[in-house]
Formats: C-alpha cells, sequence, structure tokens
C-alpha cells in the first residue's frame, strides 16, 4: 500500500495499468487526447506488480486496474474515469492537480 500511495503522488496523473487490458488502453488514450502526459505503471511489467495490484484492490479499485489517481487522491478505475469525463468534472480536477492548463 505504501509504494502505492508514493508513486501515486509523484505525478498530477497517475495510472496502475496492465499491459494486455483494452479498458487500460482506452483511460491511457483518454488523457493523452486531452494533452495531460501520466505517470503509467504496468503491474504486469513490475516485479512487484501484483503485490500493488492487491494494495489497489484494499483501496476498492475492483477490478483492480486501471487504478486512476489525480493529485495524488484516488479517483476509480474505468467507469468512474469515463462518468467524470461526461459530466464535465474530469477537465475541471486536471486543472485543479495542475495536469492541464486551459
Amino acid at each position: 500500500m505504501d509504494r502505492v500511495a508514493k508513486l501515486a503522488s509523484q505525478k498530477a496523473v497517475v495510472i496502475f495499468s496492465k499491459s494486455s487490458c483494452c479498458m487500460c488502453h482506452a483511460i491511457k488514450r483518454l488523457f493523452y487526447e486531452q494533452g495531460v502526459s501520466p505517470a503509467i505503471y504496468e503491474l504486469d511489467e513490475d516485479s512487484r506488480g501484483k503485490e500493488m495490484e492487491w494494495a489497489l484492490m484494499r483501496l476498492g479499485c475492483n477490478p483492480s486496474v486501471p487504478a486512476v489517481f489525480i493529485g495524488g487522491r484516488f479517483v476509480g478505475s474505468a467507469n468512474t474515469v469515463m462518468t467524470l469525463q461526461l459530466n464535465g468534472s474530469l477537465k475541471k480536477m486536471l486543472k485543479e492537480a495542475g495536469a492541464l492548463w486551459l
């Protein structure tokens, strides 16, 4: 849990992902298309990925990926992020976290 919290606080937007996950890919594209450059941690490519996956599940992220943090705060998984995008809240959160300037 400590490693997840530390990594999540190192950049304005952090995504914990798996390289083979199609929803992870969609969420990463969503941020890239808005001009956001998130820190991405591929759990299936990290030696401690399984440990981080369990920590994310303990935070309430089920499925464990994608797990999105904005401003060091756990936002949620794909459903939550897409809901925020559709209702216009995501852009505001990104601006407040310093991930967007426009």
